[in-house]
């Protein structure tokens, strides 16, 4: 998977761009394949000094230094421009803050869910793993009246994406529900700094808040798949599958979820995972 590497940073553009000096501000440090990045500061290195100052900056022809390898993706003269202020004027992420956010982003398919390590599970789900799982049973859910099945997958996608920085907080950790909330929203913001602002990161800003603050259907219908207080439909589907694979009883997780589920779909969806595990536990005990 390549080299990794470990940043000090504010996760602001600059701290993910070899080419920008670096601002930390912050004492947390995350970790991140940089195979590419570093492969980019050997070529730049090996090369003259005049060819090093023209890095990032503007070739002859008036675009970008093409790397080797790069070439065939170089855009034609001017191009690079005419991305940049297309981009601006669309308020669609520029390619640069594309790739930074994305890049962030990994750390979510690496980031195992604490709950489940805490409980000694074995290659426990990774937050990607759980968000995915989230927004296909938003995609699958029936059409309910005033509920925008679109919103609720984007809101799936979105809802812990503030943890590829702060990483997964549990109860376990000792910290009140308002202070995790207040880093998770620092957090939230620096990620949008990063894709640029515009009207993608307002989106995904206004869908984190709306599922944060629980102000719609569509939320009352996510958060039932994810968790309100405690556990919900996502979570008891994966505890039911731990203990088969782990040939152990999770009890607690479900003793949770009594008097918590807000709609009739995460009801019904519900009662189906418990009478599958009633089912496998009474089968088992015979």
């Amino acid at each position: 998977m390549g080299t990794t590497a470990t940043f000090n940073s504010t996760f602001l553009r600059g701290s993910l761009n070899i080419y920008s000096p670096s601002s930390p501000s912050q004492n947390c440090t995350v970790k991140f394949n940089c195979r590419e990045e570093c492969w980019r500061t050997t070529i730049t290195m090996q090369q003259p000094q005049s060819l090093r100052s023209l890095c990032g900056a503007q070739g002859k022809a008036g675009g970008p230094v093409a790397f080797p390898g790069t070439e065939e993706y170089a855009p034609e003269n001017g191009a690079h421009q005419n991305i940049e202020s297309s981009s601006s004027s669309t308020s669609s992420p520029s390619p640069s803050s594309a790739i930074d956010f994305l890049t962030l982003c990994q750390l979510l398919k690496t980031t195992k869910r604490k709950g489940w390590v805490n409980h000694g599970i074995e290659n426990a789900e990774s937050i990607a793993d759980h968000m995915y799982r989230m927004a296909a049973m938003a995609l699958i859910v029936v059409d309910l009246p005033g509920i925008n099945r679109d919103r609720c997958v984007k809101m799936a996608i979105v809802h812990d994406i503030a943890e590829a920085i702060v990483g997964d907080i549990t109860p376990s950790d000792g910290i009140p529900k308002e202070e995790k909330s207040r880093r998770e929203r620092k957090a939230l913001d620096e990620m949008c700094e990063i894709l640029g602002g515009g009207s993608r990161a307002e989106e995904i800003r206004d869908l984190w808040n709306e599922y944060e603050n629980n102000s719609s259907l569509e939320a009352n219908l996510v958060k039932d798949f994810d968790k309100s207080s405690i556990l919900q439909v996502e979570l008891i589907l994966q505890a039911s599958e731990y203990e088969i694979d782990h040939r152990r009883t999770l009890d607690e997780f479900f003793e949770s979820i009594k008097g918590k589920i807000q709609t009739d779909i995460g009801k019904a969806w519900v009662a189906e995972i418990l009478a599958r595990r009633n089912e496998r536990l009474n089968f088992a005990g015979k």
